[in-house]
C-alpha cells in the first residue's frame, strides 16, 4: 500500500517533494518521483510485495509511460503471463507494472479487467495524458482540483494537495451540512471547496487542460432466483478463493477480529490456508456491548496468535486531534487508530471483515423497519398517512430516531431512508442551528438515484448503503487509521467476484426471519463455531453519552469560545443544547462531538 500525488502543469520539484512527505506515513519504505516538463508523479512506497525491484513510479521498456499506483491487483499474475504472451519485458516482479503493458494493450478501459483495491496516476507521454482511475467500489481514495492558475493537482490524501499555497482553503457549506446529517460526506464532494473526489469506478483523464470523467464499473443489483443450496456453495467457493488471494504478501499478514460472522470467517479462512497460527486483533470499550469474549473464543476455536486492546474515553479524546488530521474531515467514528496501532507492532498487512453487513443484509433494524414501512404504505391510503403520521412526528422534538416521522415519508423511499438512518435535522432544527442558510435538498439528491428504481425495498436500502455509507465512511475511516500507522488493509468480502454474486442473490436469502446474512451463514456453517451463529448483531464503537459524561463534557463547553464555531452555527442553540445535554437524546451527544470535530479540522486545516 501506498501513497501517490502529482501535478500537471508545474514545474516546481520542491512542492513535488512537499506532496510526498505529508503523506510519508503511507509509505515510508521508499519515496520516488518522476518530473519531466510540466508533470510530476509523486510515491510513497510501504513494500508488501517484491520488497527489493518495487520502486515507483514505473515505467515502461521505452519510459514513455509512468504510473505512480497505490493498491493491490490480486488478479496480476494472470494478466502478467497473458501480457508475456504477447512480447511484453518485465523489470519488477510488481502488480504495478502489469498495469502498464496492460494500458499500452488495451488502452484507458484496462481497468475493467483489474480485480483488486486501488488508485492511480498514469501518465501517457506520447499523448500528453494523465489518466487517473479508482477502484470498483472505492476501497482507496484520490483527490482531485484545478486551481485557479489551470493547474491540476491530486494526491492520495487532501493534505498532499494543500502544499501548493496559491490554492484556497475555504469550507464546503453543502459538505458541512452533509456531515452534521449524516456524519460522513456521501459523494464527491470533500470539506474543501474546490477539491473532489474521484468517485469509485471511474476514470479521469486530463489532456490540454480539460477533465473528461468516465464511468468503467457501476453496482448493478439484479436478482437472479435459483436454490439456496447454489449460492451457499458459490458463496463459499468465492471467499475461499478472495480470501487466498487476498493473503499474498512478502511481509507479516494478520487478521481484526471481533467475534462476530464476518471477522470470523475471514479468520476461519485463513486459518484454513495458512501454516502458521494467524494472527488476531480486537479492540475493547470497557462496555456491556464488547466483543471480546466472542473475539476470545473464536481466537481458541482456530489457535491464532491473538492481541487484546481496551480503549478508554480519555484515550479517545487524546487520539482525537492526530485521527482527525488524517481523515481530514470533522468525524467521531475514529476508533479503528487504535487497532491498527496494534496490529502494526506484529504485521504490515491486515485482513478485514468489513463489507459483509453491506453486500448480506447485516443490519437488522433496517431492513425490519422497510419491510414494516412497505406493508403500512400497501394499506393506508396516502392522505392518512400523510396527515396522520407528521403530526406524530412533530411530537419529538429530541432528536430521537422518530418512526412516525418517517412514517410521513412513505410516498417517498429516500425520504424515509434519511429521516430514520441518517438522523437527518428537520428545517425546524435547521433553521435554529445554522447562521448560513443550508438546507437538505442535496442531501436528498445524494440519494435519490437509489431509490429511483424498481429493486425491492430491502435491495434499495442495500444499494444505498454500498454506494454511500460503506464507501464514504466506513471505507474512509479505515484506509485513513490504518495508513495513519503505514499498516495495510485488505477487505476480501469487497472482491469483484464476490461482489457480482451478492448482486445476484435475492434478498430474501440474505435477510429472513429477522436474521440477518443468512446465505453467508448457510455458506460458513460447517467451519464456524456454532456460538458465532447465535450471538446478536452489535455495531462497533464507544457510546456518545459514555464520551459525554467522562470527559467531553468540559471540554465542549470551550467550543461557545471558538470563531469557526461562531461563524458558522448559532450561539443560544449551541449553548442550550450544551446545558441540557445530559437530558437529550444520543443524537444531541452525536451533535456535540460532530462540532467539536469541526472545530478540530477547522483550526488544524483552515486557520493553519
Amino acid at each position: 500500500m501506498c501513497g501517490i500525488c502529482g501535478f500537471v502543469g508545474l514545474e516546481d520539484k520542491g512542492l513535488l517533494s512537499r506532496m510526498n512527505g505529508v503523506i510519508q506515513h503511507r509509505g515510508p519504505n521508499e519515496s520516488g518521483i518522476y518530473m519531466d516538463k510540466n508533470i510530476g508523479l509523486g510515491h510513497q512506497r510501504l513494500s508488501i510485495i517484491d520488497l527489493r525491484t518495487g520502486k515507483q513510479p514505473v515505467h515502461n521498456e521505452d519510459q514513455s509511460i509512468w504510473i505512480s499506483y497505490n493498491g493491490e491487483t490480486y488478479n496480476f499474475l494472470d494478466l502478467r503471463v497473458e501480457l508475456e504472451e504477447k512480447g511484453h519485458k518485465f523489470y519488477t516482479n510488481t502488480d504495478t507494472e502489469v498495469l502498464i503493458h496492460l494500458y499500452e494493450e488495451e488502452g484507458d478501459l484496462f481497468v475493467k479487467k483489474l480485480n483488486g483495491m486501488f488508485a492511480f496516476a498514469l501518465w501517457d507521454s506520447n499523448q500528453k495524458k494523465l489518466l487517473l482511475a479508482r477502484d470498483k467500489i472505492g476501497i482507496k481514495p484520490l483527490y482531485y482540483t484545478i486551481s485557479e492558475d489551470g493547474s491540476f493537482l491530486f494526491a492520495s490524501e487532501i493534505k498532499s494537495i494543500l502544499q501548493y499555497e496559491n490554492l484556497e482553503r475555504a469550507v464546503d457549506l453543502e459538505a458541512l451540512n452533509l456531515t452534521i446529517n449524516l456524519m460522513y460526506i456521501p459523494g464527491e464532494r470533500t470539506m474543501f471547496r474546490g477539491i473532489k473526489k474521484l468517485l469509485p469506478g471511474f476514470i479521469l483523464t486530463y489532456k490540454d487542460g480539460k477533465t473528461n470523467l468516465h464511468r468503467y464499473w457501476n453496482l448493478n443489483i439484479n436478482p437472479i432466483k435459483d436454490s439456496e443450496s447454489y449460492y451457499a456453495r458459490e458463496l463459499r467457493r468465492l471467499l475461499e478463493d478472495a480470501v487466498k488471494s487476498h493473503m499474498i504478501s512478502d511481509v507479516p499478514i494478520g487478521s481484526f477480529l471481533s467475534g462476530g460472522l464476518d471477522t470470523s470467517t475471514m479468520v476461519a479462512l485463513m486459518s484454513k490456508f495458512s501454516e502458521e497460527p494467524v494472527k488476531t486483533f480486537c479492540m475493547g470499550f470497557g462496555e456491556d456491548t464488547d466483543e471480546l469474549s466472542d473475539a476470545r473464543l473464536v481466537a481458541e476455536h482456530f489457535g491464532t496468535e491473538h492481541y487484546e486492546f481496551i480503549i478508554t474515553p480519555k484515550k479517545g479524546l487524546q487520539i482525537l486531534e492526530k485521527a482527525i488530521w488524517h481523515v481530514e474531515m470533522p468525524k467521531i467514528n475514529l476508533f479503528p487508530y487504535y487497532v491498527s496501532e496494534l496490529a502494526a507492532k506484529k504485521a504490515k498487512v491486515c485482513i478485514s471483515g468489513l463489507g459483509g453487513d453491506e453486500l448480506f443484509a447485516g443490519y437488522l433494524r433496517r431492513y425490519k423497519a422497510v419491510l414494516l414501512a412497505d406493508r403500512i404504505r400497501k394499506l393506508i391510503p396516502a392522505v392518512v398517512k400523510g396527515n396522520l403520521f407528521t403530526k406524530l412526528g412533530f411530537v419529538d422534538r429530541g432528536g430521537r430516531y422518530n418512526y412516525f416521522l418517517a412514517l410521513s415519508k412513505l410516498d417517498d423511499w429516500a425520504d424515509f431512508y434519511l429521516v430514520l438512518f441518517g438522523d437527518v435535522l428537520d428545517k425546524n432544527e435547521l433553521d435554529r442551528l445554522y447562521l448560513m442558510g443550508a438546507n437538505n435538498g442535496d442531501l436528498k439528491a445524494e440519494f435519490a438515484t437509489f431509490f429511483n428504481n424498481d429493486l425491492h425495498p430491502v435491495d434499495k436500502v442495500l444499494l444505498a448503503d454500498i454506494k454511500t455509507q460503506l464507501v464514504d465512511d466506513y471505507l474512509v475511516v479505515d484506509d485513513a487509521m490504518s495508513m495513519a500507522n503505514s499498516l495495510e488493509i485488505r477487505v476480501p468480502f469487497l472482491d469483484a467476484e464476490l461482489i457480482d454474486l451478492s448482486c445476484k442473490i435475492p434478498w430474501n436469502l440474505k435477510y429472513r426471519n429477522g436474521l440477518g446474512k443468512y446465505i453467508l451463514r448457510r455458506a460458513m456453517s460447517d467451519i464456524l463455531p456454532k456460538e458465532i451463529f447465535r450471538k446478536k448483531k452489535r455495531g462497533f464503537g464507544m457510546s456518545s453519552y459514555s464520551w459525554f459524561k467522562d470527559e467531553l463534557r468540559e471540554y465542549s463547553q470551550q467550543l461557545l469560545e471558538s470563531e469557526a464555531i461562531n461563524d458558522y452555527f448559532k450561539r443560544d442553540r449551541l449553548e442550550k443544547i450544551f446545558r441540557n445535554a445530559e437530558n437529550e437524546s444520543h443524537r444531541h451527544h452525536q451533535l456535540m462531538l460532530t462540532l467539536l470535530s469541526f472545530n478540530i479540522w477547522y483550526k488544524r486545516f483552515i486557520e493553519d
